[in-house]
């Protein structure tokens, strides 16, 4: 089997490894975020200025994931391009 082949293949497993793991850790926190703001939702000594904190929080969350994805998948287009350009 060609060299190439091999790297091709396991770049591919590894892709699909961090997608899964990735998607699963967007459900873990979706799942958390549902749950907080149910929790938030019912908290009655919590003030506005907490609520607006906390879902701050969670939107940098977000943003920073999808970054983090983002630039996951860019360095794996890359290495595939160069696997397909060699």
């Amino acid at each position: 089997m060609d060299q190439k082949q091999v790297f091709k293949q396991m770049v591919d497993f590894n892709k699909t490894a961090f997608n899964n793991a990735y998607n699963a850790l967007v459900m873990v926190q979706d799942q958390t975020e549902a749950m907080a703001n149910t929790m938030l939702s019912q908290a009655a000594w919590l003030p506005e200025e907490g609520k607006k904190a906390l879902n701050e929080w969670v939107d940098a969350f977000k943003k920073g994931r999808e970054t983090y994805k983002k630039s996951v998948d860019d360095a794996f287009k890359k290495v595939e391009d160069y696997f397909t350009t060699t």
